[in-house]
């Protein structure tokens, strides 16, 4: 009962992290969609000036004097400014530039940053896929989609994307409805956003997101090949050739995770990896090989 409480709460906060990217996305995209579209509306109204010189009770022949002098003194053309048309208003250029700017900053943090990319589709591409999909094909395209997660536990978008052949927006638009369905769960890792199914025990996604690497990593890989024999500190500071101090540090992190033991009760005994240590390597080499995928 507490496992699936643990997993329900998991996948409620990983959602809502998830969805947060979306909200934003769809508010930064209509405000930049409003900008754009006001700039124009300035910039198409009559200017101010214009209104006022038809109601400032100035004689008309006085403009018809100030513009015969103007002609006269061009080359038979008449005046360039009746081409020039109403001058750019400064507010006009400002919200178009900020406008295209946003838009911009979407587009090239979606090639930058995968969470980025991941928001994007779901909040913009997402919703017109919604009504385009068959629904049979629907669920076969998202029953690939759990089979593969199942079998490559914290696979980020892209990779994910590419084993299966999928294209950005058709990938997204499931991750995102598994995800609201509580079926799949995610979460940001750097510039990457992970997935893995929700029925994995707490255990299971906190081994996950949080594999082990660099030193620590290095001490289960040499442990694991020692088999149950183990090894001592000495032979694993040789093998590793590291300093005491750092192989003692990593050692007793990895005792206080229960993910090494000792094989005697000595006073300098030969360690070798636990059952937990073993899952524990297991996902992070799989973790590990999953995310170098491109």
């Amino acid at each position: 009962m507490s496992n699936q409480l643990t997993k329900a709460i998991i996948g409620e906060d990983t959602y809502r992290g998830s969805m947060k990217d979306v909200i934003v996305v769809r508010i930064v995209t209509l405000f930049a969609i409003s900008a754009i579209v006001s700039s124009i509306w300035i910039a198409q109204s009559p200017s101010d000036a214009s209104a006022l010189s038809m109601n400032d009770g100035t004689d008309d022949s006085t403009f018809e004097a100030e513009y015969a002098a103007d002609s006269s003194g061009g080359d038979g053309r008449g005046s360039g400014n009746e081409e020039e048309g109403y001058p750019t208003s400064p507010l006009s250029s400002g919200l178009m530039a900020g406008g295209i700017g946003i838009i911009g900053s979407l587009i090239l943090g979606s090639f930058v940053l995968e969470f980025v990319k991941v928001a994007v589709f779901a909040a913009l591409v997402s919703p017109l896929i919604a009504g385009m999909k068959n629904s049979r094909n629907d669920m076969l395209t998202r029953g690939r989609i759990l089979g593969y997660l199942e079998s490559n536990a914290g696979i980020h978008f892209s990779a994910l994307r590419d084993g299966l052949g999928l294209a950005n927006g058709v990938t997204s638009y499931h991750l995102h409805l598994l995800e609201s369905c509580g079926e799949v769960v995610s979460w940001r890792d750097g510039k990457l956003r992970r997935y893995a199914i929700s029925k994995l025990s707490k255990e299971e996604i906190g081994r996950i997101r949080n594999p082990i690497v660099g030193t620590r990593l290095a001490i289960l890989e040499i442990l694991s090949k020692s088999g149950q024999i183990g090894l001592t500190g000495k032979e694993i500071q040789i093998k590793m050739t590291i300093s005491r101090q750092l192989l003692s540090h990593h050692l007793r992190e990895l005792r206080q995770s229960d993910m090494v033991e000792a094989t005697s009760n000595g006073r300098r005994p030969k360690w070798r990896v636990s059952k937990i240590g073993k899952d524990t390597l297991s996902v992070s080499k799989e973790v590990k090989k999953v995310g170098t995928i491109s």
